[in-house]
């Protein structure tokens, strides 16, 4: 007669239990890793088979644009390809079309104008080789919040009058289960604190999410995409996540994920309406007691980042201060830290170097007060005249 002790002698598959694994253990994982998959789809508004988790924004970024132009390009037969981005944007999307440049794309930069995609350019721009256009919701440096809708819109436009095009030349309509090129990928890592998350907000095809931005939890990221988007995966070893990510997931990473988005989602209102009065604060601070401090934003701004700017002074040192009395801020993403160009997203939008080497990024979250903000500033202009 068996036991009724569980002995669990999978450990090859996972120590505590493989998702893709046919036992209790594997069929428990695999529940809790759906059941997560569903709650981030309802707070998207997408199907739970849009849902690819990753290991974070960085490998989503990459899937959704090396994926989707890889897999054009096969669809294409090697016809020229064409992809815009914005220059702005994270590392993991700048890095990855100087990939594609390497590898004989034809990309370049959106155009911008006072903070936001120039459509009315853009629109210029598009051909029929335009297969993928790729940009961020929310800068993480700036906090300048983009017009994606608004490219959204001209990407509909255009899409709208290639497939009349293709249609009448094939004498045939377009498959249901093609999405007709080009595609709008929007990182919204750094949106959910402040925007809506649903897909129709963005007006995105693909949406990139990352856990550590919500939560202390690193590891996990989310690229929501339909399966009538073609896309390639980045490499081999698996089906998991529709074959597009290989690999065995993490339940409870996934997990931890959608409970911080729900959090997120519940909280934004008022967070937003106390960051928004931290910011104007902080602001008119700085204006009186720093004003060779030059304030970096956009037409629409997020509530919680501030980039201050501060030519002729040595901001790394500054930061090193600052540290030293117990304040964590950067010059520039962390992914860029390495760089001596300064910040890349401040002079994609001031073309000014002096501004994009002398940055200061201050961001906050629900936990932080205002007195916090205003020790900052006292710091800060204590701490000026030594860098």
């Amino acid at each position: 007669m068996f036991t009724k002790r569980r002995l669990y002698l999978d450990n090859a598959a996972g120590v505590a239990g493989n998702p893709s694994s046919p036992h209790t253990e594997g069929r428990t994982a695999r529940e809790l890793l759906e059941r997560a998959r569903e709650k981030v789809a309802r707070l998207l508004e997408v199907k739970a088979d849009d849902i690819i988790f990753t290991s974070g924004a960085t490998e989503s970024n990459a899937l959704a644009i090396l994926g989707t132009v890889r897999a054009a390009l096969k669809l294409r037969e090697g016809q020229a390809t064409h992809v815009l981005y914005l220059p702005s944007s994270h590392a993991s999307i700048v890095e990855n079309m100087a990939l594609l440049r390497e590898e004989g794309m034809t990309v370049e930069p959106l155009p911008m104008s006072d903070g936001r995609v120039d459509t009315e350019r853009l629109m210029t721009m598009l051909t029929n080789d335009t297969v993928l256009v790729s940009m961020d919701a929310v800068c993480g440096e700036t906090g300048v919040v983009w017009n994606t809708r608004e490219v959204a819109s001209v990407l509909e436009k255009f899409r709208t009058s290639k497939a009349v095009q293709v249609s009448v030349e094939a004498a045939r309509p377009i498959p249901h289960a093609f999405t007709v090129l080009p595609v709008l990928h929007v990182d919204a890592s750094q949106a959910p604190q402040t925007e809506k998350v649903t897909r129709s907000h963005f007006g995105a095809d693909l949406l990139t999410f990352d856990i550590s931005k919500i939560s202390p939890e690193r590891g996990l990221g989310v690229l929501v995409a339909h399966r009538t988007i073609p896309m390639e995966p980045l490499y081999r070893g698996g089906g998991q996540e529709r074959g597009m990510r290989p690999g065995s997931e993490s339940p409870v990473l996934a997990e931890a994920f959608a409970e911080a988005l729900i959090e997120a989602v519940a909280g934004r209102e008022e967070f937003v309406h106390e960051a928004q009065a931290q910011r104007a604060s902080l602001r008119a601070r700085i204006a009186a007691d720093i004003p060779e401090a030059v304030i970096t934003e956009g037409k629409e701004q997020a509530a919680n980042i501030l980039n201050i700017s501060l030519p002729g002074r040595d901001t790394d040192y500054l930061v090193a201060v600052l540290d030293e009395a117990g304040i964590a801020v950067s010059t520039k993403s962390a992914c860029e830290t390495d760089s001596e160009e300064g910040s890349r997203a401040v002079y994609a939008l001031t073309k000014d170097t002096e501004r994009a080497k002398s940055t200061l990024r201050v961001s906050w979250g629900k936990r932080t007060h205002a007195r916090d903000l205003e020790r900052f500033v006292e710091v800060l202009k204590k701490s000026i005249p030594l860098a």
